[in-house]
């Protein structure tokens, strides 16, 4: 008798375990894989022995074969030696059936009903979980009577399979996150995809999802999220994860995050972040939750009044990565005092070794710190901006309020919503 080319492991549970000279022995109660690979090794097989407490594990390798009723064994009972299951090894029936999984590929939560082995390159392996009704049926003895119900009325429903290279576990008994594999499954997904999985995630699923991306992944993903789950992210880590996270995300954004948690978790976690991003919070915490400061970001680029235009560019392509928009470049003087603006065109397109004085324009479009945010909203509107500074009463320029932020500030949910992200970082 030949190994199955494929089984699903339901099937493999119904099944008893005989020994050489095919003795029952007892029933197949669970299979161990080693993760590492993209289709996980069978390595293990967990037997409920008869009129014993304890389970006896095996070696795959004492598999002789498997018929459709019965898993056999090389050798007899009494030559049979218990092993222990490995750190890189998990139980497949208490570690991953009936549990929570990211479907990295289709960007979804979904419960795991079956799994499939096949054998590849004379190996068995984890090749899928199934996740369907014919899944779920099979698991409770049912497909039969469900196929031939299906059949009366003329319907075949599909095995609905996710290849195993497209499964992250979330559940914390699973182990899976343990793995740099498993993280960079998520960490390729679009923010938006990945906002839309955490969104979806119990607490606690979230907690143990966002504690295995790195920061700038789980950043780039609270960006696309609603308010309330970036504070239930939050909530859900350690404070120096928290930190982190706190450090990659755009400063209005963190002072809002940081301006409703409770004044100890909100003093702690400025503690733990670096000085200057910490810096850059606490400014903005400064002013009125609906005030242009509460909504404006220090992430901008400045230009010096006496630079050329070959001068301008260096000096871009040095900062360009960090601000939140340089489709606008603000020009300040030696007293930090904004004095004109230029666009990002009007820079390309002019001589290296002009001046930028000479290509500005003075007259620039304002607001001030505690402006409403309806006005700074109202402004970018009716001049078609991007972007609006926000100058302080010298004159000193202290950040801007780029388009989307307004939008945000000044519509319902509900429209926001329907409106594509201008900037992204």
């Amino acid at each position: 008798m030949a190994l199955y080319s494929e089984a699903y492991f339901s099937d493999l549970l119904r099944m008893t375990v005989r020994d050489r000279d095919d003795q029952i022995i007892g029933r197949l109660r669970d299979v161990a894989v080693r993760l590492g690979e993209t289709f996980p090794l069978v390595t293990k097989l967990v037997v409920r022995l008869r009129g014993r407490r304890e389970p006896l594990i095996l070696p795959w390798s004492a598999v002789r074969s498997l018929s459709t009723e019965s898993i056999h064994l090389h050798a007899l009972l009494a030559e049979l030696q218990s092993v222990e299951v490995e750190p890189e090894e998990i139980r497949l029936g208490s570690s991953v059936l009936n549990r929570e999984i990211v479907d990295v590929e289709n960007h979804r939560v979904v419960r795991v009903h079956d799994l499939k082995l096949a054998t590849v390159e004379g190996q068995l392996r984890l090749v899928a979980v199934g996740v369907g009704t014919r899944s779920l049926l099979r698991g409770l003895r049912m497909e039969g009577l469900a196929q031939q119900i299906w059949g009366w009325f003329g319907r075949h429903p599909h095995e609905q399979l996710i290849s195993w290279e497209d499964v992250h576990a979330v559940e914390p008994t699973s182990h899976l996150l343990r793995l740099g594999v498993e993280r960079e499954k998520l960490q390729r997904l679009n923010p938006a995809d990945l906002a839309d999985i955490l969104g979806v995630l119990s607490a606690q699923h979230r907690a143990v999802v966002v504690s295995s991306l790195d920061d700038e992944t789980t950043a780039a993903a609270m960006e696309e999220m609603e308010f309330e789950i970036q504070k239930s992210v939050l909530d859900s880590v350690e404070s120096e994860k928290a930190a982190d996270i706190l450090e990659e995300i755009a400063p209005d954004a963190a002072a809002d995050l940081v301006g409703d948690l409770p004044k100890d978790r909100a003093e702690e976690l400025l503690s733990l972040m670096e000085p200057e991003e910490a810096s850059d919070v606490k400014e903005l915490l400064k002013y009125p939750d609906d005030s242009v400061g509460g909504l404006m970001t220090p992430d901008f680029v400045a230009l010096r009044l006496g630079m050329s235009v070959q001068q301008a560019i260096e000096h871009l392509r040095q900062e360009g990565d960090e601000p939140e928009t340089i489709f606008y470049c603000y020009v300040v003087d030696e007293h930090e005092r904004l004095v004109g603006v230029l666009s990002l065109r009007d820079l390309i397109v002019a001589p290296p070794d002009q001046t930028i004085q000479s290509i500005i324009s003075t007259h620039v479009v304002s607001v001030h710190p505690l402006d409403s945010q309806e006005r700074a909203a109202e402004l970018i509107a009716h001049y078609n901006l991007l972007a609006v500074p926000v100058i302080g009463e010298k004159g000193e320029l202290l950040g801007i309020v780029t388009v989307d932020d307004a939008i945000d500030a000044v519509l319902p949910t509900r429209w926001k919503k329907q409106l594509p992200k201008v900037f992204s970082r």
